[in-house]
């Protein structure tokens, strides 16, 4: 068995978005995982190449749906989110709309708002600290604030500053970062970030049902405690697992949540939970089941994204 040292000398401590690796992270499953995945990735890679000949706009299909699925590499990640989501569309049906809203008139408390998230959103990322060159914050504060601008239901709220935040990474444009974000906040989960929050407590509570149906013991330790769904699951929500499940495994359910949709939120909720059941099952009071619930979303099942997304 090879030693963690020299993993850890040839696994960057900073990934591929410019997140540091954490100080427990382990190198040495990383890099066993990452050898064989590679392979997955390179064979996915011609296969993409060859669906995306020619600079036609990607489409929905059952072809499209199987590839997605199966990941989509990261060179090809930002023109098939913009195809499956609609967001390619209403940029090409909107030229300008995204420069006149930056242009648009002041609204302090829209600003003030933003303003204050901008040093938490990604600390552990070098892109978006104030020493990097460029720095990443005035990216994703215009992608904001356009956003406010363009939905003034919405306007800004908590959470969205993550989501904002990756689709910049991935797509490196300021404005395909919005548009996806509008066919995000918009379109494929309306009601999530909107004041009352309608659509994030609606899909909270289904998923309260759909683990009772499926995971009883679950529910009933749930019950027995009084422990409401939102404590504990309400950030793998509103962060769509930004922040939560390693970066990779973000961007695979990313991958087919803009082409299939919310639908994607609960399988990997429920994965998570049916995964982990008997360790869940274990615990005794209302901290023990949070701190469990912390623990599930750590470790080699969410590390390794292609299995992780077969399962």
């Amino acid at each position: 068995m090879e030693s963690a040292g020299r993993a850890r000398d040839r696994v960057p401590r900073i990934d591929p978005y410019g997140f540091e690796r954490p100080e427990d992270f382990d190198y040495a499953a990383y890099e066993e995982f990452f050898s064989t995945y590679l392979v997955i990735l390179t064979r996915r890679a011609i296969k993409w190449s060859k669906l995306l000949k020619g600079s036609g706009r990607v489409q929905r299909s059952g072809t499209v749906k199987r590839y997605i699925r199966k990941g989509v590499p990261l060179e090809h990640r930002a023109r098939v989110w913009m195809g499956v989501s609609g967001a390619q569309a209403q940029m090409d049906q909107n030229p300008g709309y995204y420069q006149r809203l930056l242009q648009g008139e002041r609204r302090d408390r829209l600003e003030e708002a933003i303003r204050t998230d901008m040093n938490r959103t990604f600390p552990d990322n070098i892109r978006f600290r104030k020493s990097a060159d460029p720095c990443l914050q005035k990216t994703l504060y215009n992608v904001l604030l356009a956003y406010g601008r363009h939905n003034q239901g919405v306007g800004y709220c908590q959470g969205m500053n993550f989501v904002a935040g990756y689709l910049i990474l991935v797509t490196k444009s300021e404005e395909e970062a919005f548009w996806l974000l509008d066919a995000l906040v918009g379109r494929i989960l309306p009601d999530y970030y909107s004041p009352a929050m309608l659509g994030l407590k609606t899909d909270q509570e289904v998923l309260g049902e759909l683990v009772r149906t499926k995971l009883p013991a679950v529910a009933a330790l749930m019950d027995g405690h009084g422990v409401l769904w939102t404590l504990v699951v309400s950030r793998w929500f509103i962060c769509l697992f930004v922040d939560i499940l390693p970066v990779e495994t973000v961007l695979r359910i990313w991958d087919c949540l803009f082409n299939e949709g919310s639908k994607i939120i609960f399988r990997v909720a429920l994965t998570l939970i049916k995964q982990h059941q008997a360790f869940i099952l274990e615990a005794s009071s209302v901290a023990d089941i949070c701190e469990r619930f912390k623990e599930i979303t750590r470790g080699s099942f969410v590390t390794e994204c292609h299995t992780f997304m077969q399962a």
